[in-house]
């Protein structure tokens, strides 16, 4: 897999059949970094354990200068249910839904850029009022 960063909240590109068709890819894309996982399969052919590796490539990739171009992620605290959008409005929606459909669930937002990379909004909720 190419992806942009080794932090839980990545974006990841792939798979890919060969470690340079990877590279290749994760240089158009401007990501860094290669993930690799391994699966650890006993005799009876069931997996035991799953590996993620990181490889880092070499030269420093800069960050995208082109037009910075948003998206919207809401992400449950609480159960991890997560969706994309593309208005604030509609991951204000979403969340008032999943919140009411789950008691006690809290929805957190995300907003992600080439640019800036992902970046949580803290009060989002206080903003929206």
């Amino acid at each position: 897999m190419a992806c942009d960063s080794v932090e839980q909240l990545r974006a990841e590109y792939g798979p890919f059949h060969t470690r340079a068709e990877a590279e290749a890819e994760a240089h158009k894309l401007g990501f860094g970094y290669l993930l690799r996982y391994e699966h650890m399969i006993d005799a009876n052919e069931e997996i035991q354990e799953v590996r993620c590796i990181f490889i880092e490539l070499p030269g420093v990739f800069p960050r995208p200068t082109g037009p910075a171009i948003h998206t919207l992620h809401t992400r449950c605290a609480t159960c991890g249910e997560m969706a994309v959008h593309d208005a604030q409005w509609q991951a204000e929606v979403w969340a008032d839904i999943h919140e009411f459909e789950h008691c006690r669930h809290r929805v957190r937002l995300f907003e992600q850029s080439r640019r800036e990379g992902l970046k949580e909004i803290a009060d989002w909720r206080d903003q929206c009022a």
